[in-house]
């Protein structure tokens, strides 16, 4: 059975406004990973589930396919992991990959050309969580495009959601 990527009234928009936080402790560190305006055009091509958390994993059906093709994500990929919990999104993690991005990071621990963000479901950017924590994991999944979800996406289906 198919488990519907989002559970938003019909016809509500997906529109999240980007909203600045002024604070003395941010520990955010500067990210170019960026939050869509919807979720429109992606494709969800897994769900991972972890104690109360539903995790919907969703990219652009051109990277899926590039992937799927053996080539690298291209610059612009996008993907997201929208968090549910009690059947409302609790968070959204973006990973999103530009062009010589990787050498942003002046501690040498790149994953590859990918930044994050952890954004809450108003659209604003956890500040109070820095996300190199992120790129220490995913640095490890080089061989499989930086990707946790690697074997999920290279046997997916578009359109389909086994």
């Amino acid at each position: 059975m198919q488990t519907p990527i989002l559970r938003q009234p019909k016809g509500a928009s997906l529109l999240f406004g980007l909203s600045a936080f002024l604070s003395s402790e941010i520990n955010a560190e500067p990210s170019r990973a960026t939050l869509p305006d919807s979720f429109d055009g992606y494709e969800h091509y897994t769900t991972v589930r972890r104690g109360e958390s539903t995790e919907h994993i969703m990219t652009e059906p051109n990277t899926i396919e590039a992937l799927q093709q053996g080539l690298e994500a291209p610059d612009g990929s996008r993907f997201l992991l929208v968090d549910y919990r009690n059947e409302a999104i609790y968070r959204i993690f973006v990973m999103e990959k530009g062009p010589g991005w990787g050498r942003d990071y002046a501690n040498n621990e790149p994953a590859g050309d990918w930044h994050f963000q952890w954004y809450w479901p108003d659209g604003s950017i956890n500040e109070e969580r820095d996300t190199s924590w992120c790129r220490n994991c995913h640095n490890n999944r080089e061989d499989e495009q930086f990707l946790f979800t690697y074997d999920e996406l290279m046997s997916h289906r578009q359109g389909h959601l086994d």
